[in-house]
């Protein structure tokens, strides 16, 4: 599950800076039709969120097999805040940037509308199930079910973050 993802990002969080991401400098240049700017350190903050997102993600699944439902919980409303904060750095920065830097390429303009949408479903699912477990500790009876929803976004959400890596980041570049 998320623990394979973690070790194989591990590597990359020692690399990564784990400031907040700058402020777009002046001298770069805007997407057309936007002022959204290109950002050289955008992708480097989106790989080490993904660190951060699998670190949290797997101290949820670790306090829920220990058995610790308050802890899970507290775990879980840390992984709710970082993927919100996360989903509004790539709507804002990433997807509008490509989308209008990327307008005149169909088929790129068409893969990144795909990737948003998609995520837009991906994010709303995890809320969800954050939203459907935010009780866990004070009703022992949802943990049933926990476990195996917990894999099911686990998996959803490791398939989502090696495709963007691997597909969509490369996409950022700074002149279109």
């Amino acid at each position: 599950m998320f623990l394979d993802f973690l070790f194989r990002k591990k590597e990359l969080k020692q690399q990564t800076p784990s400031a907040p991401l700058a402020p777009i400098e002046e001298h770069h240049a805007s997407a057309p039709g936007t002022h959204i700017g290109y950002n050289p350190d955008l992708v480097t903050h989106l790989h080490a969120d993904h660190v951060k997102l699998a670190e949290i993600f797997t101290a949820v699944g670790t306090a829920f097999h220990a058995g610790d439902l308050k802890t899970t919980v507290r775990h879980m409303n840390h992984f709710r805040m970082a993927i919100q904060a996360h989903l509004l750095t790539e709507n804002v920065r990433l997807y509008i940037y490509l989308e209008h830097a990327l307008a005149h390429d169909a088929a790129s303009h068409t893969l990144i509308h795909e990737f948003r949408q998609e995520m837009d479903g991906i994010g709303k699912a995890v809320l969800a199930f954050l939203s459907k477990y935010r009780d866990l500790d004070t009703q022992p009876n949802l943990a049933a079910s926990f476990a195996a929803e917990l894999e099911s976004v686990g998996k959803v959400l490791v398939e989502r973050i090696e495709r963007e890596e691997s597909t969509l980041y490369p996409l950022y570049l700074p002149n279109y």
